[in-house]
């Protein structure tokens, strides 16, 4: 690796570079042609029995009042949200886990899906707010305070370790755990069923106004990430090393966290909190690409169509009950945790 003006310049062998650009391509490209199957599946069935032809008539523009309440108000403002909130969380589990350089370090187990949850309940618990605008402001609030405390308690001498930031996030996690069932305990009994019930992480009813925020947002986001992705890759060549190559590590180290917590707090006020995506998305959208680091487009599809699929399957195991989303993804994700911490032995 050399410098020239300024810029990084990585030398690497005989094309290698083109190869894994090619590589993280063409994983994006089967990762988005496997999340149009699972969303065409979702279109096409559900419990309400409606003919393929009614299906594309309704997205032609046509159909009954009720088959197009069924088509575009359930499936398709289900299977968007879907799509916007596992890419969320898909972008934020690579911000945190490149930020940490640790494959732990995705915001459920550091404690910010924790603190987001805590902003949430004690708006809807307290504040007496619908789940909505308000939930999702505390969301984003509650994770913004936990990231300031976590960053601050995590400080030393030297900086921001990746590890004092993944002990002292599971540490706070676990305390404003305790605050959210002391928070629901206190309520009554049909505000503490509603909060609980919110907690598991769930697509079931969801509306188109209820993901609008996030969808408006998702690109915004989408774009931060992408600008921080060059100096956070840098930066897992160490702080002394990035900073001499012209990288502003706080600042980036600040932003990251930033736009980290709010994809995740932005997530979590539409569905609640949606358990280990976070940490899978990336590591598996590594693996899959075969690239060094976590790729940003192809973590984030990735993280599309864990929850498209989760969603699928929380619809269809026990139909015509449907399951939350999240107890879907919480046990999935409970088999990839021990997996992961094998493959690390």
């Amino acid at each position: 690796m050399s410098t020239h003006a300024g810029q990084v310049v990585l030398s690497l062998p005989g094309g290698r570079s083109l190869r894994l650009a090619r590589r993280a391509l063409w994983a994006g490209l089967v990762m988005a042609v496997a999340c149009l199957l699972v969303c065409t599946l979702g279109i096409f069935t559900g419990t309400y029995h409606i003919t393929t032809g009614q299906v594309l008539e309704v997205l032609g523009g046509g159909g009954t009042t009720t088959d197009r309440f069924i088509v575009i108000d359930q499936r398709l403002a289900r299977l968007c949200a879907a799509l916007a909130v596992g890419a969320s969380l898909g972008l934020a589990g690579s911000l945190f886990q490149t930020l940490t350089r640790n494959p732990l370090g995705s915001p459920d187990i550091i404690g910010f899906t924790t603190g987001s949850t805590t902003g949430a309940l004690a708006v809807l618990l307290i504040g007496g707010a619908g789940t909505g605008v308000g939930a999702g402001g505390g969301a984003v609030l509650g994770g913004l305070a936990t990231a300031a405390l976590v960053q601050m308690m995590s400080s030393g001498r030297r900086g921001t370790g990746g590890s004092r930031l993944i002990i002292t996030g599971i540490a706070l996690g676990a305390m404003l755990a305790s605050v959210n069932d002391y928070l629901i305990t206190r309520a009554d009994i049909e505000s503490a069923e509603s909060a609980k019930a919110w907690t598991f992480g769930s697509l079931n009813a969801i509306t188109w106004s209820q993901s609008l925020p996030l969808l408006l947002a998702f690109p915004v986001l989408l774009a931060a990430t992408a600008v921080l992705a060059r100096p956070l890759r840098m930066m897992e060549m160490g702080d002394d090393t990035s900073a001499g190559l012209g990288v502003r590590t706080e600042h980036v180290r600040f932003a990251a966290l930033g736009v980290g917590v709010i994809l995740t707090g932005a997530a979590i006020a539409v569905t609640g909190p949606i358990g280990f995506l976070a940490l899978a998305a990336p590591q598996l959208a590594r693996r899959v690409a075969r690239v060094p680091g976590v790729p940003v487009a192809t973590a984030a599809l990735t993280g599309a169509l864990l929850l498209c699929t989760a969603d699928f399957l929380a619809q269809r195991v026990l139909a015509p009950f449907q399951i939350p989303v999240g107890l879907v993804t919480g046990a999935l994700g409970g088999l990839y945790l021990m997996w992961l911490l094998w493959r690390q032995e």
